[in-house]
């Protein structure tokens, strides 16, 4: 019963299609599966379910499965005569939703399967309260007092649902498990401070019997892990389903995996073009200065999005919306290492009051072979704009304002991954980067690893590799450290599909600017390409390409 929320939204139909039966069924169901996954919720801004966990018992799962295949049928049989073209494009993309919904509770099953969905129940809980000002910090203590409460249950119904789990999942689910500690204590701290003496010993007896749950389950799990599968890939078919229905892509496993292969080799030899091939692999030695410390550091990283903002004005590659807020760097929670070893990008929800967002990093050290931290000591910008602007942060904000309530919703991983590594190399190109300088390097080498990354989602999950290979195939071809290696391979595992969303994406981006200028000839405005591109939202590319061209 695990769903994907790449993105919530305002209930709220357009008035356009008023209408339209789809509409108000779409409404509908947000508003029913924003109750029924409350951390979620809450992740995303929505605060009403503050002081609830998920219900992940069979009957709870059976009721909402049912309630989804239902749905499923009725927008199925919905007559689409007299429709246009845009009532037809939210038909098709709210089927692809529900889609999605319906493969994670038919194939992946991982109430059953992968001991992390509970773990990542329990930290989400916490962090998802933590993040943002939305409350005084008095409502949100209770409400983590009220959840950390409910956690030995949800722990002790994830021990009855797990009839078949995975030992990787399991192994990744006990690494979380077992540095959940400060998330709940020095995280959670400030927030528990302001409390009376009665609620803060309350909050105190919630948080040991929550952390001894959390303990216990790895215990539990670690017992258990001789008699538990390896891993279990969805197989071939299942692969390519996901790709036809969910994604709405124009490619099968085998050339997606092609599609890996030809990239993977184009920027390996790019790499070797450069003036120095060493530059490809980021190194704090060659870095104008070198932060003291973990402050320092974050203030070093954040301060180099200035300079990309100018540059974007100045060359007019993007319109900013003056409903951009503020992006943040922040330190990595080590609860989210196992799966996140460069971190995380935390956008705006679309229920925040603010617009501001997030880029968690790890834990600060100069002499760590991360490959992560090494590039960002040495240059941050690359993947500074990849994580925020003009990346992920501006295009989701501008997604979250979209009018229409089911392409707001929509999030498409391909379209959101595509743009934010596109934008790597297109700096680049335009000029922002200096050949044969540090930033280069981390571009070729950023897309080669995400070129890689193709070729581990999908040998990993059409049974072809395992786990093993799948992390020496990103040291080797990917050029990574093993530190970066075993985390990219850890979350290829636990996210079927996510890691193949970079290189394609972007082949289809550039698929769409070369059309794009074909058709606009000597009136071509490379800034105008990309703010007809970010206008329609998170949008699989052949839905875009469908509005782009009017087809």
């Amino acid at each position: 019963m695990r769903v994907v929320f790449l993105s919530l939204l305002v209930a709220i139909a357009s008035p356009a299609f008023a209408g339209n039966p789809l509409y108000k069924l779409a409404t509908d169901y947000y508003r029913a599966r924003n109750a029924q996954f409350p951390v979620a919720s809450s992740d995303q801004g929505l605060h009403t379910w503050d002081d609830r966990l998920t219900d992940y018992s069979e009957a709870a799962e059976a009721a909402w499965r049912k309630q989804v295949q239902a749905l499923l049928d009725k927008v199925r049989a919905l007559k689409t005569d007299g429709w246009s073209r845009d009532e037809l494009v939210d038909r098709k993309l709210f089927l692809a939703q529900l889609d999605n919904v319906d493969f994670q509770d038919r194939v992946l099953r991982f109430t059953e399967r992968n001991p992390q969905l509970y773990v990542d129940e329990c930290s989400s809980a916490i962090f998802s309260l933590l993040k943002k000002d939305y409350a005084a910090p008095q409502v949100r203590a209770l409400a983590a007092t009220a959840r950390l409460g409910k956690m030995p249950a949800l722990i002790e119904a994830g021990k009855q649902r797990l009839a078949h789990p995975v030992r990787l999942y399991a192994q990744l689910a006990i690494q979380s498990a077992r540095s959940i500690d400060g998330l709940f204590t020095d995280s959670l701290a400030p927030l528990a401070a302001t409390l009376p003496p009665a609620e803060r010993a309350e909050l105190d007896a919630a948080r040991t019997r929550a952390l001894a749950a959390v303990h216990g389950f790895a215990d539990w799990l670690e017992a258990r892990l001789p008699k538990m599968v390896a891993f279990q890939p969805m197989g071939e078919a299942n692969y390519n389903w996901l790709l036809e229905h969910v994604y709405l892509l124009p490619l099968d496993a085998k050339q997606v995996a092609m599609l890996g292969e030809v990239e993977l080799a184009r920027y390996r030899g790019l790499e070797a073009l450069l003036p120095d091939p060493r530059l490809a692999d980021p190194d704090p030695a060659r870095a104008k200065s070198v932060p003291k410390d973990q402050q320092a550091f974050l203030a070093a990283y954040e301060a180099r999005q200035g300079e990309m903002i100018r540059f974007l004005k100045d060359h007019q590659l993007v319109t900013l919306p003056p409903s951009l807020g503020h992006f943040y760097i922040r330190q990595l929670p080590e609860a989210f290492k196992a799966n996140a070893p460069g971190g995380f990008m935390n956008p705006p929800g679309l229920y925040d009051r603010d617009d501001s967002g997030f880029y968690f990093i790890p834990t600060y050290d100069s002499k760590s072979r991360n490959f992560y931290l090494r590039a960002a000591i040495e240059d941050p910008r690359p993947i500074l704009g990849h994580e925020g602007i003009p990346g992920h942060f501006l295009q989701i904000s501008i997604s979250n304002h979209l009018p229409t309530e089911i392409r707001r919703e929509q999030g498409d991983g391909v379209f959101a991954e595509g743009w934010a590594l596109y934008t790597e190399e297109m700096l680049l190109r335009e000029g922002f980067y200096a050949h044969g300088s540090a930033a280069e390097g981390q571009v070729m080498r950023l897309s080669r690893y995400r070129a890689a990354r193709i070729g581990v989602d999908v040998n990993l999950h059409t049974g072809r590799w395992t786990f093993d290979q799948a992390v020496q195939y990103f040291m080797e071809a990917g050029g990574l450290d093993r530190e970066a290696a075993e985390g990219e391979a850890a979350g290829a595992a636990s996210s079927p599909t996510q890691k193949i969303t970079y290189m394609v994406g972007k082949w289809q981006i550039m698929r769409l600017l070369g059309k794009w200028r074909d058709l606009k000839g000597a009136a071509f405005r490379l800034g105008e390409f990309h703010d007809a591109l970010l206008r329609n939202g998170t949008l699989p590319l052949s839905i875009v390409e469908s509005l782009l061209f009017e087809k």
